[in-house]
């Protein structure tokens, strides 16, 4: 799965949007449009994060034995340029 292209920075281009149905509970969709939030932003900002996250874990998880065998050596030999 490809990193999520982020559009936080000030020189981004923003990210193409596409269309979606999803299914929210009325009662908080309501509210939303009572406070003006703006849901599909909120929505897409949300779902970016938990996309970070969720690529952040299996990143660490399918790179677990190397990072477990990088700190054994950090551990045993010490930093490779302190000396």
């Amino acid at each position: 799965m490809p990193p999520v292209q982020t559009t936080s920075g000030r020189h981004s281009k923003p990210a193409r949007k596409r269309a979606t149905n999803l299914s929210l509970s009325a009662d908080v969709l309501e509210a939303a449009r009572v406070l003006k939030i703006n849901v599909s932003q909120v929505c897409d900002s949300h779902l970016r994060e938990v996309v970070r996250r969720e690529q952040e874990r299996r990143w660490r998880q399918e790179h677990s034995e190397f990072i477990t065998a990088y700190n054994a050596t950090i551990e045993s030999e010490g930093l490779p340029a302190a000396g």
